[in-house]
């Protein structure tokens, strides 16, 4: 399904060294014709590391979409029920937010703007960028593939020499993976290699 006209949110966690890939896909997103409304947690707002501050990221993203980032939760909780979203993209999503959303859990706009989403029975996609997905993380990893209106951006082991248990998404499919889970479905293979 074409995201043009579509209202999507995008939500990014603390994944730094990922915002680098998953910037262009908001770019593209907008340049295909949706609405992107940014949702951020604090990680993004208040941390600088040696891939930027978390400030000058949010400067890029409102440039792109237009739109001011939504950063709390009570900011986040009408995209339920009077403004809902077509499909809510986290990405990246690190280990810590994974675990959060698999038990449930809801402590910031991200985390809020995808059960807002769940409960309309809509689609949330999930870009997996953590140290951990082979290691602890991988139970909650499993309970969300299984989960109704949860979809995943093909992800691999992005160095499975030096990090055995790291997994991330090909954020280059973003876009195409939006476009299935519109349609609810999951764009297949979702395990890749990383070459």
């Amino acid at each position: 399904m074409d995201v043009k006209g579509k209202h999507i949110g995008f939500g990014l966690t603390g994944s730094h060294c990922t915002y680098e890939a998953v910037v262009p896909q908001i770019q593209k997103l907008v340049d295909l014709g949706a609405k992107v409304t940014p949702f951020v947690t604090h990680t993004v707002q208040n941390t600088t590391t040696r891939f930027g501050a978390g400030t000058d990221w949010l400067a890029k993203i409102t440039e792109i979409t237009g739109i001011e980032a939504v950063d709390s939760i009570v900011k986040a909780e009408p995209f339920g029920p009077k403004t809902p979203l077509d499909c809510m993209v986290i990405a990246p999503f690190t280990g810590n937010s994974i675990s959060k959303l698999a038990n449930a859990m809801t402590d910031s706009a991200v985390l809020m703007a995808a059960k807002a989403t769940l409960r309309n029975q809509s689609p949330v996609l999930l870009g997996i960028s953590t140290n951990d997905g082979l290691g602890l993380n991988g139970m909650n990893i499993m309970k969300l593939l299984g989960a109704k209106n949860i979809y995943f951006i093909p992800f691999g082991q992005d160095d499975h020499v030096n990090k055995q248990n790291s997994l991330v998404a090909h954020m280059d499919l973003l876009v195409e993976s939006v476009e299935h889970a519109l349609e609810k479905k999951q764009l297949q293979p979702v395990l890749r290699m990383y070459t």
